[in-house]
């Protein structure tokens, strides 16, 4: 398996989709990472040669922030807005969507498992 910013990509795919692998690049910056190298996205990966994929990960290494790095710069990123006590920052803290998504009847990906609440059963006053 060819390594392309430490990340072992795909063989038998073609290398416009293989790059998408490593964290941090998508299918644009992925097209522009092999516009800019001269290779065909339509190519396999196993058809690459060891120059082109060197030449791939030089315009990664100079270019764009990637695996480790991007995700160390999240965390910091999350971590300034708990700590200046945002709005956003609250909600990663609480774990609660942070962009203006509805909580009433969704988000159960972010809130987890129901968690039922006993209600009032025929209480009479």
């Amino acid at each position: 398996m060819p390594r392309i910013a430490g990340i072992d990509i795909p063989e038998k795919k073609k290398i416009g989709i293989s790059l998408r692998y490593v964290f941090g690049i998508g299918p644009k910056v992925a097209l522009d990472i092999l516009r800019e190298v001269g290779i065909d996205p339509e190519r396999r990966t196993n058809e690459l040669k060891e120059t082109e994929i060197a030449q791939i990960t030089s315009v990664i290494d100079a270019k764009i922030i990637v695996e480790g790095a991007l995700r160390r710069q999240i965390q910091q990123d999350v971590q300034r807005l708990k700590d200046i006590k945002s709005y956003r920052g609250d909600r990663h803290r609480k774990n609660l969507p942070a962009h203006g998504q509805r909580t009433r009847s969704n988000s159960r990906t972010r809130k987890g498992k129901k968690k039922t609440v006993a209600g009032k059963k025929g209480v009479k006053s």
